[in-house]
């Protein structure tokens, strides 16, 4: 069965792939191949300032998001220079 998943000749039902995600210690969109955000919230130390900063006020969390970016933009450029 999971040679013809993987082969792309049938598809897993939705309870399925969950039993699988499961089995695999995994989440089903990992195995649909979004795994690029799966291990993020993984992350300690980020799960814990998301959740810190869903707790501001809408104007709050705008300020810390402009000044994200702006970070974030910074060392982007510096490691654009630096190569």
């Amino acid at each position: 069965m999971i040679s013809r998943y993987e082969r792309d000749e049938m598809l897993p039902s939705i309870e399925v792939a969950k039993k699988l995600a499961a089995l695999l210690d995994t989440t089903v969109g990992y195995l649909l191949g979004e795994n690029e955000d799966n291990q993020l919230l993984k992350n300690p130390k980020i799960l814990q300032c998301l959740q810190d900063i869903q707790k501001l006020s809408d104007n709050e969390q705008e300020q810390i998001f402009i000044t994200l970016d702006a970070l974030i933009k910074d060392f982007k450029n510096k490691k654009t220079y630096a190569s």
